[in-house]
């Protein structure tokens, strides 16, 4: 990664007053349970963005993406979200939030952002970038925000600002603190906890399929309404959510609801459950039955859930043919996108020779990732 410090004093003539970093996500279980106020299974890991602030003596908001060489300019007299501001909108909406909050209004910044996470793979980059600019800001501004409140106040600082929810369970990832730490977050309640990750021989392996997703939202509306929909036979009178529903129940709903709809909830309750189960395989270090919960889950997205997709199959059953891949499976929204793999470090150079064969077999040069758990948010020396 460049120099941030450097690219910050080249560009605005000071140096950042402060430089703060916060890690991309992946997530491993639990991602479409997001609807129905479930749980998420996610990790931290070492790709980051860098936001770099000073303050400036007008009123003035001037932003550079160094990776990108792009720069916006805003007033911080009108803070409105602007399409053509693109990325600048997530440092706008935190300085707009937190400004009126804690009264810092009018006072200008120039913004530096950098960073290594791979784009388009669903790895929390907007979450990163907004989490890292408040720490940043608070540095600079010295307002009290203490660290359990950044995930919920950031995240509400985006869905003010875009007029519209934004998902927590990123940003409860993203200020994840101590090292090979996976974290459990529930979103009915707000709360993350920490639970060990395996030993350190394992590595996070990120596989972008490269595969071009289209209509991914309505296909995912579409998802999300049949288990609603399932949800209202189960608890007509609404009292519970498919976190209380037994597994068991779904059978008595054969040959009452079309069964692509019951699939769908069949999946949400069962990937509920899986939560628990890998939650105490890890407790338990058991490598062997976390692995086979990973690759049940995505057996279930794919024949259950039905958001995979033959290259993406592909890659996750290749996987599982080498030795020391501990599990596979798809990650994001689906549609194609992201594979992450759990494995040791001599199975990267074999699955690397597996993605030469699926170029030839799809036409797709899929892209590889190395990664590992890392600390979360943090301010940079």
């Amino acid at each position: 990664m460049k120099d941030i410090f450097a690219a910050h004093q080249a560009e605005y003539d000071s140096s950042p007053a402060c430089v703060a970093s916060a890690p991309a996500v992946v997530t491993l279980l639990g991602e479409h349970t997001g609807d129905t106020d479930g749980i998420v299974l996610a990790a931290a890991i070492s790709f980051e963005m860098k936001v770099a602030i000073s303050p400036r003596k007008d009123s003035s908001m001037r932003f550079f993406a160094m990776d990108l060489n792009e720069r916006k300019r805003a007033s911080t007299a009108n803070l409105k979200y602007k399409r053509e501001d693109r990325w600048a909108n997530n440092i706008k909406s935190v300085y707009d939030y937190f400004s009126k909050k804690y009264g810092f209004e009018g006072k200008g910044i120039n913004v530096t952002i950098s960073g290594n996470i791979p784009a388009g793979l669903s790895l929390g980059i907007s979450a990163a970038v907004n989490m890292a600019a408040t720490f940043a800001l608070k540095t600079v501004f010295e307002f009290d925000l203490k660290p359990e409140e950044f995930p919920s106040e950031v995240c509400k600082a985006q869905s003010v600002f875009w007029e519209r929810p934004v998902p927590l369970y990123d940003y409860l990832a993203c200020a994840v603190s101590g090292p090979n730490s996976l974290s459990v977050i529930d979103l009915a309640s707000g709360k993350r906890r920490g639970v060990p990750f395996l030993g350190e021989e394992w590595e996070f392996v990120l596989t972008d399929s490269k595969v071009p997703r289209v209509n991914i939202e309505n296909e995912l509306r579409q998802r999300y309404e049949d288990c609603r929909k399932c949800l209202q036979y189960l608890s007509p009178q609404g009292k519970r959510s498919l976190r209380e529903v037994k597994p068991s129940e779904m059978d008595d709903l054969m040959g009452i609801l079309p069964e692509s709809i019951r699939r769908r909830c069949i999946h949400v309750v069962e990937e509920l459950g899986r939560i628990s189960e890998a939650e105490d395989a890890l407790a338990k270090r058991d490598a062997q039955a976390f692995g086979k919960i990973i690759n049940k889950s995505h057996l279930s997205l794919r024949n259950h859930f039905e958001i995979s997709c033959p290259e993406v199959d592909w890659l996750v059953k290749r996987s599982l043919e080498i030795d020391g891949v501990l599990c596979s499976r798809i990650t994001g929204p689906g549609f194609g996108g992201c594979v992450v793999s759990i494995m040791k470090a001599p199975a990267v150079a074999e699955y690397r020779k597996r993605l030469e064969e699926y170029e030839r077999i799809f036409g797709f040069k899929a892209q590889l990732y190395e990664t590992s758990i890392n600390g979360g948010l943090h301010i940079v020396q």
